[in-house]
């Protein structure tokens, strides 16, 4: 019995070594990007669909916090994103939320409410040349979590040359 629990001990121990592994090499790598025609890459384009309340792990992520662009885990077996420490190169920033009015589920509005409610809080945040390099996108309830009565809209601040150096939030006075 002592040896089983080593060995799964040691096999929880490995798993934990990867992952945190895997986790460490995707901050080390250029951005993600798309090839186009003739052999060039374009940027990830980070849109409304780029991450939604149905991606693992995005409801854990709280204003300020810093988070890793989604990816596939074979240990969760589906797409998460994972908690950054901002100061470790992150690939996106949660800078506020806004609640969408209740009302029937329409994708269209409530993406044009997203997007002009992060915008409001983008502009806020980031003018002139503090916005400089930085861009914003919306993460929008699903129709099955807005069924469940979520209505909150995520608002997600990211450097499109890559990951950024530190929190993008600029410092209280």
């Amino acid at each position: 019995m002592t040896v089983t629990r080593q060995a799964g001990t040691r096999r929880l121990a490995r798993r934990w070594t990867l992952l945190l592994g895997l986790v460490a090499l995707g901050t080390l790598l250029p951005p993600p990007t798309v090839t186009g025609t003739a052999g060039t890459t374009v940027p990830t384009i980070k849109d409304e669909t780029f991450v939604t309340a149905r991606t693992s792990g995005i409801l854990h992520i709280e204003a300020g916090e810093c988070f890793t662009d989604p990816a596939y885990s074979g240990e969760a077996a589906e797409v998460v994103v994972l908690y950054t420490p901002c100061h470790e190169r992150a690939a996106n920033q949660a800078y506020g939320f806004v609640h969408a009015p209740d009302g029937e589920w329409d994708p269209a509005a409530l993406s044009a409410f997203a997007w002009q409610g992060c915008r409001r809080g983008f502009d806020s945040h980031w003018s002139g040349e503090s916005a400089s390099g930085l861009n914003f996108y919306p993460v929008l309830p699903t129709r099955e979590t807005w069924a469940g009565g979520d209505r909150d809209v995520m608002c997600v601040v990211y450097s499109p040359g890559g990951p950024m150096d530190g929190s993008a939030l600029p410092m209280a006075s």
